[in-house]
């Protein structure tokens, strides 16, 4: 419950729930596809209390709820059925890799965005939610998010820092806007991926319900502590844990 409730609040603070939430499952003894299903539906209901709590940050862009929403659902579901139908086998010999490269994006998220920032040529525009809604999404960035649904679906770590780098080359600048679009986008990818995980009866219920009241404490905390508390040593717990995990379960498989 604890990792859970870390997963819910770093989930809404930038992303990488899973890094915490996946390798526990996995120490329990559950088998890689049955945790990372798991993992996912016992992180939803964090994804809807810190959308829940970040939900004022995006009312004035109501507009673009609906076409962020289609490309991550889309994503979400095609994901989680490639889940699915992978061979546990060859899962289990991607699970080392996929944890490493989410914790690479986790530890040059920063970097990442200050790059894109002084490079996307943004003029600053969308620091108002007035001025987005005015605006359309571009439409290699509505593909680019379907793409991260795929992803977000299949295993997830790491998918809100993809998206955050998004919406900082498309020039917005209010990080309480862009968390806010951040969690309904995941919330949408998760969403679809639950329904596809609940219908295929591989889910771990006792588990996943005593994760998911830990995953909601931790998503309406993140959404509200998010500008209150030092996150330094958080993240290098969280490195840590990335790291230890992959190392463990790549000398593991």
């Amino acid at each position: 419950m604890l990792a859970a409730m870390g997963g819910g609040m770093m989930n809404s603070i930038a992303g990488g729930g899973t890094l915490l939430t996946f390798p526990a499952l996995v120490a329990l003894g559950v088998p890689p596809v049955v945790a990372n299903a798991t993992s996912t539906v016992a992180l939803w209901p964090g994804s809807l209390a810190s959308f829940w709590g970040y939900r004022t940050a995006i009312q004035g862009i109501r507009k673009w709820w609906l076409h962020w929403a289609i490309p991550s659902a889309a994503g979400g579901i095609t994901g989680a059925l490639l889940l699915i139908f992978t061979p546990e086998e060859r899962f289990a010999g991607l699970v080392p890799w996929l944890i490493w490269g989410a914790t690479a994006l986790f530890m040059l998220q920063k970097p990442i965005m200050r790059w894109i920032g002084g490079h996307s040529g943004a003029s600053g525009a969308g620091n108002d939610p007035e001025d987005v809604e005015r605006s359309k999404p571009p439409l290699r960035f509505l593909v680019y998010q379907f793409a991260v649904g795929i992803y977000g679906g299949y295993f997830g770590a790491g998918a809100g820092i993809l998206m955050l780098a998004a919406f900082e080359m498309m020039g917005l600048r209010n990080i309480h806007t862009m968390n806010g679009l951040k969690n309904w986008c995941g919330m949408n990818i998760n969403a679809i991926a639950v329904a596809v995980f609940v219908v295929s009866g591989i889910i771990v219920w006792p588990v996943a319900l005593t994760m998911a009241v830990g995953a909601m404490l931790g998503g309406a905390l993140g959404s509200r502590m998010a500008q209150r508390v030092g996150q330094v040593w958080v993240r290098r717990a969280v490195v840590a844990i990335g790291i230890g995990s992959g190392v463990a379960m790549f000398l593991k498989g």
